[in-house]
């Protein structure tokens, strides 16, 4: 009796096992993501990866080996007669398997847990209820512009859409505060793609037609056929709607979809800093793991630049990979733009005094969009930085870990 019920025992816990591990690698569970400290993109977190990946690939025969191999002695235990705890422990231990099962495929799965929208409506600010003082992170092309709020796609992590006839898969990863815009073209086509989980807390996308994994914060596939190649990363920036609306007059905005209610308005506090969230929540002293950053990559060269500098001095300058750059706060103090300080053979030097912005070459006032509006050089207006994002300063070190730390002094 004791073989039999050991000769039922083992495929049940594997069977739970198999279930358990095809998401606790790649769900923010306890201790899923030990030894990813800050900087580390170690080994042995690419090891869990690509566990999980070849579970989710082969599930489907684990599962029916499991059930094979527990078909005759769950059967043997619960028709023959011998000690009553076997069976008891039996039935449980058939009921636990059928409540992970459940639970790990219909309530687990990242793509279960943050839906698509179902009503996608994005409306000319005529028809805009999103509130002017919401974070977003704005696209244009061609002369055509969208705004998506935080609060939306923090929740949804990702919306396709189409900006200036050019499909676009605009992301977000609340665990970072990473915000990317892609484009979903998979060898040549534009692709479909679900939320499968995370790697280092940044939420990584499955493609439809390969089965690749893609991490959000950089773009590149981490397991899969396509792995080591890098999704095309389209510019966009993150401020108030009010102030991207300030600059693109014609902007599109993208709205709430009503069926999500309760999700955004758990999600009302986040783009200021203000969740309790202990996944989400923000560091207000400087170079803590959830402090804000300026993330900034230019020429293979990155620099982080402490958010709290910024918004005493309203300005920085310095120079990434042999860029002259200007960092500057907009008077909201939480939108931010980030330009080349190079004006034709010439490169500029700022100064920010009396709420003013002003060179120090001609005594042109600037305005913290990096256009001139008064003085000999009016008129004018610098060059975006383009890839120049505000995150955790953890997510940044984590996929940078050569980046360097803007030090004023």
């Amino acid at each position: 009796m004791k073989r039999s019920f050991l000769f039922f025992l083992l495929p049940v816990l594997l069977l739970i096992a198999v279930e358990v591990l095809s998401v606790y690698f790649i769900m923010p569970f306890p201790g899923s993501q030990l030894g990813l400290a800050m900087g580390s993109t170690d080994q042995a977190s690419l090891a869990r990866v690509e566990l999980a990946y070849w579970l989710h690939n082969n599930i489907s025969w684990l599962r029916a080996v499991g059930i094979l191999l527990l078909a005759y002695p769950a059967f043997w235990l619960l028709t023959n007669p011998g000690r009553a705890w076997h069976r008891y422990v039996g039935v449980g231990l058939l009921a636990v398997y059928g409540v992970v099962l459940y639970m790990v495929n219909r309530e687990m799965m990242a793509d279960q847990m943050f839906k698509q929208p179902i009503t996608k409506r994005v409306v000319p600010m005529s028809e805009n209820k999103i509130p002017l003082h919401k974070l977003v992170l704005g696209f244009e092309s061609v002369g055509e512009a969208t705004a998506y709020p935080l609060q939306l796609i923090g929740y949804h992590h990702q919306v396709r859409d189409t900006v200036g006839n050019q499909p676009v898969m605009i992301t977000y990863c609340t665990v970072c505060r990473t915000g990317r815009v892609f484009s979903p073209m998979v060898k040549g086509q534009a692709d479909e793609f679900r939320l499968v989980g995370m790697d280092h807390f940044n939420a990584m996308f499955e493609d439809k037609r390969t089965g690749t994994w893609w991490r959000q914060a950089t773009g590149e596939a981490v397991v899969g056929p396509l792995r080591g190649q890098t999704m095309l990363e389209l510019s966009a920036r993150q401020m108030t709607l009010g102030e991207w609306a300030a600059e693109h007059p014609n902007t599109h905005v993208l709205q709430a979809d009503p069926a999500f209610a309760d999700e955004f308005k758990s999600m009302k506090t986040y783009d200021r800093g203000l969740s309790k969230g202990k996944l989400t929540r923000r560091d207000s002293g400087s170079w803590q793991p959830k402090s804000w950053v300026i993330g900034i990559e230019r020429a293979g060269f990155t620099q982080a630049y402490d958010w709290n500098q910024l918004q005493t001095n309203r300005i920085l300058s310095d120079v990434v990979g042999g860029e002259p750059l200007l960092l500057a706060m907009a008077p909201d103090s939480v939108s931010f733009g980030a330009w080349s300080r190079r004006l034709g053979v010439q490169t500029l030097n700022f100064q920010y005094t009396n709420k003013r912005l002003t060179d120090l070459e001609t005594h042109s006032v600037w305005t913290w969009r990096g256009h001139c509006i008064a003085g000999p050089l009016v008129g004018q207006r610098l060059a975006p930085i383009p890839k120049a994002y505000q995150e955790f300063w953890h997510s940044w070190r984590s996929f940078h870990p050569n980046t360097r730390q803007y030090d004023e002094s």
